[in-house]
């Protein structure tokens, strides 16, 4: 079995890519990297600016609240290690 042969697939799918070897061969998967990614980057839909600010508050409370909750229990079992050690 050859060294190529060996190392089975890079990752990418799609078109092969001729036998390169250093920098050439690096600079190749680069270019084909970022092709991909331009496809993959017009396939997002973005959402709007309402829904950013709908999530972002949303986020925002539940911080707040998880925060409330572990303080009132971290008081509280502070408290009853305070009394079980005292």
């Amino acid at each position: 079995m050859s060294k190529h042969a060996a190392k089975g697939s890079s990752g990418q799918q799609g078109a092969e890519l001729p036998e390169k070897s250093g920098v050439a061969a690096k600079a190749q998967e680069l270019k084909v990297f970022f092709e991909e990614s331009q496809v993959e980057l017009k396939k997002i839909t973005w959402p709007s600016r309402k829904e950013t600010y709908a999530t972002c508050a949303a986020v925002m409370v539940l911080v707040l609240v998880m925060s409330l909750f572990l303080g009132v229990v971290d008081l509280g079992l502070s408290k009853i290690i305070e009394a079980v050690l005292s």
